[in-house]
């Protein structure tokens, strides 16, 4: 009885310390979202990185040196600094950091140190919502040492949807609407912060794949390699409107879009959408796709596939809005088995045995 009451004294201590997170998450992201945005349309450093990068580095503004010396990304002073200083603990004892007169003034200078320095200036060649290629970057040019920060940063953008506040900036950009600043626990964002010149070009990110998979853990669900056997032909569906495919919203995208983008075009995470899709984690797609913005029915519309050439299981799954694990239980096959032509698949309930096939050699 006694192991059971201390278990649940854990179980509500971990929750409370979770909500607690959370809560302080909420407030420094309402509190400090403006400033990211106004500094994302003068500087180009996306707004979802300046804010995953002040929660990560201030803890969640409760910092001493956030509290104290307004200085909210650990920046230390390097030597042209010649503002007030304070020493605190850092890599090696009494290090020389920073010192503020507002929050706004350490946002600005956050974006100058970056903006600035050589080795950040591949980072500004991104797309500003490519998240991913500015967290695995930011480490890559030594901004920080810790192994994981990438993972932290994208964990913190993911859980909060920190990437909506790009796409806010970037329609500001796109309207010529000014930097505007409604938190009244924040000073006034500097008269300045009009919009620049960011590059919205999408580009690839220059972290390998390779990279990504050692860093991410695999999903257990089936997903699809991240080149389709076929190319969707875009003349069979509306192109940038919603639709639907057995009951279930989609869209069709082309090679090349920022999947972040769509995600926060659509009011869902990334990780939704790449797992309503079943997905591998990518930035841009690879080619042109159908993407379900609701995860997909077990069961078909109609109760058989026939096989057209070169068809896949995964674009059968997505032509049809099945799950790619249903698929696979009502006929008994494997997510790498090489489909035939004219082949029946079952898309409602397992039925007779279908045409033997072969794995795909690799």
């Amino acid at each position: 009885m006694m192991k059971k009451l201390i278990l649940l004294v854990c179980l509500g201590l971990c929750f409370n310390a979770a909500m607690s997170q959370s809560e302080r998450a909420t407030t420094y992201i309402n509190t400090y979202k403006e400033l990211a945005i106004a500094e994302m349309i003068r500087s180009g450093v996306p707004a979802s990185i300046t804010l995953a990068q002040g929660i990560l580095e201030s803890d969640y503004g409760e910092s001493e040196l956030a509290q104290k010396s307004n200085n909210h990304f650990g920046i230390k002073c390097k030597t042209e600094w010649t503002g007030p200083k304070t020493y605190h603990d850092d890599d090696e004892r009494g290090e020389c950091f920073r010192v503020y007169a507002s929050a706004a003034a350490s946002y600005r200078d956050h974006s100058d140190f970056l903006k600035n320095r050589p080795y950040y200036t591949d980072l500004f060649k991104l797309d500003p919502t490519d998240d991913a290629g500015w967290a695995y970057g930011l480490k890559k040019a030594g901004y920080a040492t810790e192994r994981d920060y990438p993972q932290r940063l994208l964990k913190l953008i993911n859980d909060y949807d920190l990437h909506k506040y790009n796409l806010v900036a970037l329609d500001r950009i796109k309207n010529g609407t000014p930097a505007s600043n409604t938190t009244a626990s924040v000073k006034a964002v500097s008269e300045d912060a009009v919009p620049g010149s960011i590059n919205l070009a999408p580009t690839k990110t220059t972290v390998t794949e390779e990279t990504m998979e050692e860093d991410h853990a695999e999903e257990n669900l089936p997903h699809a390699s991240t080149v389709t056997s076929k190319k969707v032909q875009p003349s069979n569906y509306p192109a940038g409107t919603i639709f639907t495919i057995n009951h279930t919203k989609v869209i069709y995208a082309a090679e090349g879009t920022s999947l972040l983008a769509l995600a926060g075009q659509y009011d869902i995470s990334l990780g939704k959408l790449l797992d309503f899709n079943e997905l591998k984690e990518m930035d841009v797609l690879d080619t042109d796709r159908l993407l379900f913005l609701e995860r997909k029915m077990k069961r078909g519309a109609t109760d058989i596939h026939i096989v057209s050439e070169n068809e896949s299981l995964y674009d059968i799954a997505q032509k049809e809005g099945v799950r790619m694990e249903s698929l696979m239980e009502y006929n008994n096959l494997k997510k790498d088995t090489r489909l035939s032509a004219g082949q029946k698949l079952n898309l409602r309930a397992a039925g007779p045995v279908v045409a033997k096939s072969t794995k795909a050699s690799k």
